[in-house]
């Protein structure tokens, strides 16, 4: 496995695999790798010659006060872990790197898609997405890979993404993998480091009552009576959501009722320090 710091080396290290045709795959990460980041390698190990793993903090996704300075950093795991899961280079920049002096240019991806669940103004914002779709559009430019994969966790994330690759032309397949969760159904997160023992125990709530709505849909129960039993799960555990709300899985407009189309059941809450997002889809 070989570790690049710069766009130089990284565009030099891939340009044999570009050359010769073979498949290059991206896996962007901000390091503290989980079991949910290994089976996002572990998909791309599969589908690609040339699996790339970025490892970078992305400043421009964190608001005013959210945890920058308290995320989980520790690469010389992170590395160890990307190289058992195969991956072949691992790009992991400075900050300077990617955002040199004088930086002055964004990716937008503007409407409904950043202004409602993360993105709504009284929550993270939209400022969130352009600070990840900013950061996706270098990585995208950098390595120039077929292949991008992102985890249904973080699904209004991926639906983003998808829509700036669609509307900039970049010529990448997105591939969304499942979410992976721990045995009483908590998704897994970098951020769950913060957790005390007994706010891990509370916040398997969140898994459950997405459950519990998934399961009352498929019983033929209304979206509203679903997000109802939902929301009581989480009460039960002394959990107030930021939001749960069900929105069209595609373009995250708003929805009554299943109508054939993917719904998504969409969830934010704070357990201690922690800002936990889940969702599952219907």
């Amino acid at each position: 496995m070989k570790v690049v710091r710069t766009k130089a080396e990284l565009r030099a290290e891939l340009a044999p695999a570009r050359t010769t045709g073979q498949v290059i795959g991206l896996v962007p990460t901000m390091g503290a790798l989980h079991g949910g980041h290994l089976a996002l390698l572990a998909a791309a190990r599969e589908r690609c010659d040339v699996v790339v793993m970025s490892l970078f903090v992305n400043p421009a996704q964190f608001g005013p006060g959210e945890d920058l300075d308290a995320y989980p950093r520790d690469e010389p795991r992170d590395l160890e872990l990307a190289e058992a899961a195969g991956v072949d280079v691992v790009y992991a920049p400075a900050a300077a790197e990617v955002y040199p002096e004088g930086f002055a240019t964004t990716v937008e991806v503007g409407g409904v898609l950043t202004g409602v669940l993360d993105g709504d103004p009284a929550r993270r914002g939209p400022e969130h997405f352009r600070g990840v779709t900013t950061v996706v559009a270098k990585l995208l430019s950098s390595t120039g890979p077929q292949l991008l994969f992102m985890g249904q966790k973080d699904a209004q994330q991926a639906v983003v993404v998808q829509r700036m690759v669609r509307d900039l032309d970049f010529d990448v397949e997105v591939v969304t993998v499942p979410t992976v969760r721990e045995p009483d159904g908590l998704a897994l997160s970098s951020r769950n480091a913060y957790l005390s023992e007994s706010e891990r125990e509370r916040a398997s709530a969140i898994g459950r009552a997405l459950a519990t709505a998934a399961r009352r849909v498929a019983d033929g129960e209304s979206l509203d009576a679903a997000l109802a039993a939902a929301r009581k799960e989480l009460e039960a555990a002394g959990i107030e959501p930021e939001y749960l709300e069900a929105r069209d899985a595609e373009n995250l407009g708003e929805v009554e009722s299943i109508d054939g189309r993917p719904v998504l059941i969409a969830v934010a809450a704070r357990v201690g320090a922690a800002r936990l997002i889940d969702n599952v889809l219907i």
